[in-house]
């Protein structure tokens, strides 16, 4: 019997995982004053509370979910947090994620769709010092980089340019980029370049964007919340586009002061680095020429990421634009 592909053996058994939490799954209380109840919500996050979630505080905050009838719960990210599973289960509503990410785990048979987009660009790029002779992409030929081994940007930048280089995995320090000269480590255009310069290093980035592998940073659901409950989603997009263009456009204090006090290790420095990269970056409003806004998502632009994965022959098979996003719920206008 042959051997089946890989992303068939993982979505088979995260599919039964899937089953498996279904029967168990309990279903939420209704509220027994008989008034008007808000709609439970879990928002699953990449990370720890940070900058990069502000727009989603700010709504909070603000009460622009609890206006949209919504009782909106964030839950921290971090490393292991299961993000697409918890949401395939149904353990949280909406998750953070890539959307190249999104498609191979459709791919591999999880029931996720994505709904809008956090960021127009990806905030993903390679650091080096400013000393270093590394100006452009094909200048890492031959260079050890500190990544995460299996981001997809990896073999796509090697075929695009033609070059090759060494891989060491990212441990989310930088104890040896500040030791090193010679280093290069991915980061977040957002965060590591922040503390970096905190410790005395000047630095430069190359935005993995530029590469033309550019993924969106994307809020998914399940199909099942979309077919179901297809105010809910809708009414959690337009909320959230709200919070952000408010937390960007407008004043951030409070959601910044939410965020300090569920992050311990964050400072407001860091906040206002973030916010301000983004701000400059457009990482979230992107390009007006392009058609791009707050929450924006291009079927055009994810099914040309598709292609890419599958010239990488990381996705083994096409799958259904449609059903794995849709811009039903954004706005045609930012609210």
């Amino acid at each position: 019997m042959p051997s089946l592909p890989r992303t068939v053996l993982i979505g088979l058994v995260l599919v039964g995982a899937i089953l498996a939490a279904g029967c168990t799954r309990q279903k939420r209380p209704a509220n027994p004053t008989g008034t008007p109840a808000l709609r439970k919500v879990v928002l699953q996050t990449d990370w720890f509370p940070q900058a990069e979630h502000g727009g989603y505080y700010q709504a909070l905050v603000k009460g622009f979910y609890e206006q949209a009838g919504l009782d909106v719960e964030i839950l921290p990210g971090g490393p292991g947090a299961g993000i697409k599973l918890k949401v395939a289960t149904g353990d949280a509503d909406f998750g953070m994620y890539r959307s190249d990410d999104v498609l191979m785990a459709a791919a591999a048979g999880l029931p996720l769709i994505m709904v809008s987009a956090t960021m127009q660009r990806d905030p993903q790029a390679l650091m080096v010092h400013a000393s270093s002779p590394v100006k452009t992409f094909k200048d890492l030929d031959g260079r050890t980089i500190i990544a995460s081994v299996s981001m997809t940007w990896i073999p796509y930048m090697k075929k695009k340019f033609g070059i090759n280089f060494e891989l060491r995995p990212n441990t989310y320090g930088l104890g040896e980029f500040l030791a090193n000269p010679e280093a290069i480590q991915q980061c977040l255009v957002t965060n590591e370049p922040f503390f970096a310069e905190q410790h005395g290093r000047r630095v430069r980035t190359l935005q993995l964007a530029g590469t033309g592998y550019d993924s969106y940073q994307v809020i998914m659901c399940r199909r099942e919340l979309v077919r179901e409950a297809p105010d809910v989603v809708r009414a959690f997009v337009h909320a959230s586009i709200r919070g952000w263009r408010d937390y960007l456009e407008g004043e951030p204090g409070r959601a910044d002061a939410m965020i300090l006090q569920r992050n311990e290790n964050m400072t407001a420095g860091m906040l206002k680095f973030s916010r301000d990269e983004m701000i400059l970056r457009r990482l979230v409003h992107g390009d007006p020429a392009k058609g791009e806004r707050i929450g924006h998502l291009s079927l055009a632009r994810i099914t040309a990421q598709m292609q890419q994965l599958l010239e990488l022959k990381v996705l083994s098979a096409p799958v259904a634009i449609s059903s794995v996003a849709t811009t039903q719920f954004i706005p045609a206008t930012t609210p």
